[in-house]
């Protein structure tokens, strides 16, 4: 049987196992790499496996398994949102297993599988190599898998970019072989050196590989005769004194290059990174660069939070990490360095088999985007982390294509699919910390601020409707609500609004506001900036006909604050001088009176019907478009209905339009409101 790239499985298996048996891995690892074609094949019965190799080996293929259900990583997005992506797959790879060689044995098939499509088809050679330098080259770097991580990332680089590697391996002019065996010689003349001169130092080293030459070429824009560290080694001594003393050993055995000493001890970089950097030209004539520091200052740049691996990858995701989960990187690269020292004990893999990663799972949107979610997460959760509308809209959801209910823990690695209603918000169950609708602390943020918004749109329309309700009391509705808002020390409409139904304010408050507002508006009628239309009226204003306390023929006069109308229930009152001014019984001015002066109201009656006009005030609030005041005048004109006074005007995108008309009686007046409030965009129609 093979591969869906062409290779037999038993090939693939072997090469795996070979890997690994070459990393010092236990027993279990070697069986289940020789295993992990096994699920999905005809016939696998994990019970056959567990039976024959034991349930540890059978848990080691089926988390490989796992990790291989996660699909590659999307290719979508710029390459910032690539990074955070990538960060994030590796991120739920890590977390989608409890025991971590089920990392290394993923490692090691990932690493044959690239050995074998070396000289396979080039498609699918390419479309691997971009995986393993997103997803699986960035974690043997992490876990301080050294050589599988060179070994990935040169054979990635020779895959995409055939022709500059073959560039980089012919500038380097010899093979791997000799430059590790011209650093073994390096390595063996310094420790006997350092010695000499009575230093304990551990010398180590490594030569550069081809795809770390090419990253640096690319990063620096420069050519390879400008690298000093193509051939590298580090010693690591036990105090600062000791560095420096190691640094003179150096000198003395080779020439210093100039310019090239960085003095990272006196000097630390941005993220504490402490050494003593040198390139010399080493024997053979060839450039050499040498790396000095202390025991505890290697520590601190390997497993620190100024991890190594921080550095070599840039920081182009360093938004996208967090330090517990790097803490427990670092945890796995020491138990990976213990392995040697305590492998005979066992006591490494009950340290492997940890559960390190349950702070947080990680989840696949249907287009493949991983998201991260913390433990415990709800598919609200998930719909709140996607986008903010589609957890309000949230109504349902697939996990790996199958119902699930909106109170379901999500898992590892599976396919979420929010169903969502078109227009909606959050249910109220949700906040509900007992129904166990929403985990995290974002969604449950998102919920609360709808309502709370939903509350304040509520709070403000009803408060808008208490202002209203005061300018229709004094009689000031074609005021400005802003001019209102601001005299009543507020900055917006909604402020005042707000604040009115809330009690914050009272109505004397508002009262004032509308006041101080109106009287400059009838001292200095020049500033008035709505358009006011105005014309002789016909209407009689002398009251002719009105009956006081049943006495005719008294001098009478209709009231312009109210403009009273047949059949309105009406009141006289007394002037000084000027006889008897007729208001409407509703009007405020008469409640005024009547709290300070009710003797000078009498009863008055509109007596018997006669042919006369009377001035009414009405206000239309509509929709502004073009035609609107015409349509309007259009109706009036049917309705035989004249027009004196018109005051319009316009905010946001809606129009308040007060008319003075001349009628016959209320019920003409109402039949024009009637048909007013039938004319398209028209919200109300009303007398004032």
């Amino acid at each position: 049987m093979r591969n869906a790239d062409g290779e037999s499985r038993l090939e693939r298996a072997l090469g795996a196992a070979g890997i690994l048996a070459a990393q010092r891995l236990d027993p279990d690892s070697l069986t289940a790499s020789l295993l992990v074609g096994l699920p999905g094949t005809a016939g696998y019965d994990e019970r056959r496996i567990i039976t024959a190799f034991g349930a540890p080996v059978a848990a080691l293929v089926n988390g490989v398994a796992r990790m291989d259900s996660v699909q590659a990583l999307a290719t979508g997005g710029d390459s910032e949102e690539r990074a955070a992506q990538a960060e994030n797959l590796r991120k739920m790879l890590l977390a989608m297993v409890e025991d971590i060689r089920v990392v290394l044995i993923k490692l090691a098939e990932r690493t044959q599988s690239l050995r074998y499509l070396m000289n396979g088809d080039e498609n699918r050679r390419r479309d691997t190599a971009r995986e393993v330098m997103d997803v699986y080259a960035p974690l043997a770097n992490r876990l301080g898998l050294w050589q599988l991580k060179w070994e990935l990332e040169d054979l990635s680089l020779r895959a995409l970019e055939p022709a500059e590697y073959k560039r980089i391996a012919r500038l380097i002019d010899e093979r791997r072989l000799d430059r590790e065996r011209y650093i073994d010689a390096v390595m063996s003349l310094l420790s006997k050196e350092l010695a000499a001169v009575g230093l304990a130092a551990e010398v180590s080293g490594r030569p550069k590989h081809i795809y770390s030459i090419f990253s640096k070429m690319r990063r620096k824009q420069i050519g390879i005769d400008a690298l000093y560290d193509i051939r590298a080694v580090r010693v690591l001594v036990e105090t600062v004194r000791d560095c420096y003393t190691a640094l003179g050993v150096v000198h003395h055995l080779w020439t210093p290059l100039p310019g090239e000493f960085d003095d990272y001890i006196a000097k630390p970089k941005a993220n504490n990174y402490r050494s003593l950097h040198t390139a010399v030209i080493g024997p053979e004539g060839k450039p050499l660069e040498v790396q000095i520091r202390t025991h505890d200052m290697h520590r601190h740049s390997e497993y620190g939070v100024a991890a190594h691996w921080r550095y070599k990858e840039g920081g182009a995701t360093a938004d996208h990490r967090d330090t517990g989960f790097d803490d427990k990187i670092a945890w796995l690269r020491q138990i990976l360095d213990w392995k040697d020292a305590v492998a005979d004990t066992g006591e490494w893999l009950s340290a492997f088999r940890s559960s390190l990663f349950t702070d947080f799972i990680y989840v696949l949107t249907p287009q493949g985007k991983v998201v991260d979610l913390p433990k415990g997460a709800t598919p609200i959760d998930f719909a709140y982390a996607v986008h903010t509308s589609l957890g309000h809209r949230c109504r349902g959801a697939r996990v790996d294509g199958q119902m699930v209910p909106l109170d379901y823990a999500l898992r590892n690695g599976q396919r979420v699919e929010i169903i969502a209603a078109k227009q909606g918000g959050p249910s109220r169950d949700w906040l509900n910390p007992e129904l166990g609708y929403v985990q995290g602390h974002r969604a449950r943020t998102k919920v609360r601020q709808w309502f709370k918004a939903q509350q304040h749109d509520e709070t403000v329309a009803q408060g808008r409707v208490m202002v209203e309700r005061e300018l229709a009391r004094l009689g000031q509705t074609a005021l400005k609500l802003e001019a209102v808002a601001a005299k009543a020390g507020f900055a917006k409409n909604e402020d005042l609004f707000a604040a009115f139904a809330r009690d914050e304010i009272n109505s004397k408050h508002v009262q004032a506001a509308i006041t101080a507002v109106a009287q400059p508006a009838a001292v200095e009628p020049a500033h008035i900036e709505p358009e006011v239309v105005t014309r002789r009226s016909r209407a009689s204003t002398t009251g002719h006909g009105i009956l006081v306390v049943g006495v005719d023929r008294l001098l009478t006069g209709l009231g312009r604050c109210c403009k009273p109308a047949p059949p309105d229930p009406i009141v006289g009152f007394v002037t000084r001088g000027k006889g008897i001014t007729i208001h409407r019984a509703s009007c405020s001015n008469v409640e005024r009176i009547r709290a300070r002066e009710p003797e000078r109201l009498i009863e008055a009656d509109w007596g018997a019907p006669r042919e006369q006009l009377f001035p009414v005030d009405i206000v239309v609030e509509a929709s502004d478009r073009q035609g609107l005041l015409r349509d309007i005048s259009e109706l009036l004109t049917r309705e035989r209905i004249n027009v004196t006074a018109v005051n319009t005007q316009t905010r946001q995108h809606q129009a308040r339009m007060a008319f003075t008309l001349e009628v016959e009686s209320i019920g003409q007046l109402k039949r024009a409101l009637q048909l007013a409030r039938d004319i398209p965009g028209v919200f109300s129609a009303a007398r004032r």
